[in-house]
């Protein structure tokens, strides 16, 4: 009777995953996975995540919890990739009480928009928000140093009556360029790319950066006292930490010139420093003295991330669930070099793929990884317990999600960036799995929509790739040695697999995702008889 109830209570559950089965066969599973991409980068559009932080009731606004009366006193500043979008949308919102703004964005987004008929995401012909174009291929120029002027201008005039709205998005950094009097920008540039020629930590390269800025590290906010500042944030950086998005602009930090000094005597530089900068440290304090004062204080200062990498994961997962896999968010954070990461991805899919337990070295090789790619032991104990569970129990497909920033170490000089290279990577990992819709596939896109300087956002693979390049003549050893994924992609099956959603008007760095398809079901004997 056992039995029976057993087979009774299985039939149903097997019925089930078999009508799912066939209603997703419609949809290829490389179709899936930009699909799910699409909706991670839907989620952080700068005019969607802005519109969600922003609740207004008549001529009162509601920002994370904390209330602000609107009375034609509103001013707004914004810098970065995002932040012409993330503009248009307060415009639409709280227009009618805004006074006057500036904005610094990449030279030719405004062009860029409208060539792609996203009109949604410029300001009106009318508006009060001067927009300034600089920092041509995401490095720090004239045009980005005369809008940080004006920034720290408008700034400087505000009083306690005043509201400042500041936008901040990823390459906000190099859109707001203003080295403390009288150093320039090139020197600037000079010192920092000197320190990090010689092997300085990015934490020593930050705290550099901030001793000669006039508006990171807290610096926007010191020039805006005695005004209440409220900055919206879009993140580009793994764990969203407020004083390294952009540097920090609205983040109070204590600029240490001691320890600034102790960081360039480290690397032999301070008799090579320029006179300028050597001014700046003997007189610590002389800029903000010529200012408002150096107050730490942030009574007035609210700080809220309103996108960010575990946004888009989140949506990514409904969206993944629609489609009917089961999501699994592995970590927002993965980093370090992609040769790792893609050896991580491919023990996953190896992992995944056994119908019995899989080999203890497997998981023993995964939990060493896990360190390098900067994924905790938990989040892969938690992914494999879940993986685990789906084979035993019968689960359908599985949609790994991933987000995070990997680093290619370049040895060659081809065209490419990292999700394309990783992409390709993970591709030679999977080469002995089954193909689709048995077998795996795994997606690497920015979501900036620019891998490198191509137009690609990333590529999306399968275990299929390694024969089908050698079917074509291409070596994908020779192409990864030379760093050149996207004349690879580019020439493999007309381009097919490369993944280009073109102008995302975003970035919250990178998303990963690996399809891996049910594992068969074994109803053991004993299973039936219990």
């Amino acid at each position: 009777m056992a039995r029976v109830l057993s087979l009774f209570r299985l039939q149903p559950f097997l019925a089930l995953v078999g009508r799912r089965k066939v209603g997703l066969c419609k949809m290829s599973m490389d179709s899936r996975a930009r699909q799910v991409f699409a909706s991670a980068l839907e989620a952080v559009q700068p005019d969607t995540v802005v519109h969600r932080s922003i609740e207004r009731h008549k001529d009162d606004v509601l920002i994370d919890g904390h209330k602000y009366t609107l009375k034609h006193n509103l001013h707004l500043v914004g810098f970065g990739k995002a932040v012409l979008g993330m503009a248009a949308e307060v415009e639409r919102i709280m227009g009618d009480h805004l006074v006057r703004g500036v904005i610094s964005v990449p030279r030719g987004i405004q062009e860029t928009l409208q060539q792609h008929g996203k009109d949604h995401l410029l300001l009106n012909k009318n508006s009060c928000i001067k927009v300034m174009e600089g920092a041509k291929n995401n490095l720090p120029d004239a045009d980005a140093m005369k809008a940080a002027q004006e920034i720290q201008q408008l700034a400087s005039e505000l009083t306690e009556k005043d509201l400042l709205l500041v936008l901040i998005s990823g390459g906000g950094s190099a859109l707001l360029p203003a080295p403390i009097p009288p150093i320039t920008l090139e020197e600037k540039a000079d010192v920092t790319r000197r320190l990090a020629a010689a092997g300085a930590t990015i934490q020593e390269l930050n705290t550099v950066r901030r001793a000669l800025s006039s508006l990171k590290g807290g610096g926007l906010v010191r020039h805006a006292q005695p005004a209440q500042v409220v900055a919206l944030i879009l993140s580009d950086v793994i764990g969203d930490p407020l004083d390294l998005i952009a540097s920090g602009p609205t983040v109070y930090s204590e600029v240490r010139f001691k320890e600034t000094l102790c960081i360039l005597e480290r690397y032999n530089f301070l008799n090579s420093l320029p006179d300028s900068v050597k001014d700046v440290f003997a007189i610590p304090d002389h800029h903000w003295k010529k200012n408002k004062g150096p107050s730490r204080s942030s009574e007035n200062i609210v700080n809220v991330v309103i996108g960010s990498n575990s946004l888009a994961l989140k949506c990514a997962s409904r969206r993944a669930r629609e489609l009917g896999f089961r999501p699994v968010v592995l970590s927002p954070g993965v980093c370090g070099n992609v040769k790792d990461v893609a050896r991580l991805y491919g023990l996953i899919a190896h992992f995944a793929s056994f119908q019995d337990e899989a080999p203890p070295e497997i998981s023993a090789e995964l939990l060493k990884l896990g360190p390098l790619v900067g994924v905790e032991s938990w989040d892969l104990h938690r992914t494999m317990q879940v993986l685990d569970e789906a084979r035993a129990e019968g689960w359908g497909a599985t949609c790994l999600l991933a987000g995070g920033e990997p680093t290619v170490e370049l040895t060659g000089k081809g065209r490419g960036g990292r999700n394309q290279e990783l992409a390709m990577r993970v591709a030679v990992e999977l080469k002995t799995q089954k193909l689709p819709p048995r077998g795996p596939v795994f997606l690497s896109g920015g979501t900036d929509g620019q891998d490198g300087p191509t137009e690609a956002a990333g590529a999306v693979t399968d275990g299929g790739l390694w024969n089908e390049a050698q079917a074509q003549g291409l070596d994908i050893n020779k192409f990864l040695e030379n760093n050149d994924s996207h004349t690879f992609f580019s020439q493999l099956s007309d381009g097919k697999h490369l993944l280009v959603p073109g102008q995302t008007c975003t970035n919250v760095m990178d998303v990963h995702l690996l399809l891996i398809p049910t594992v068969p079901i074994t109803v053991k004997a004993a299973q039936l008889e219990s």
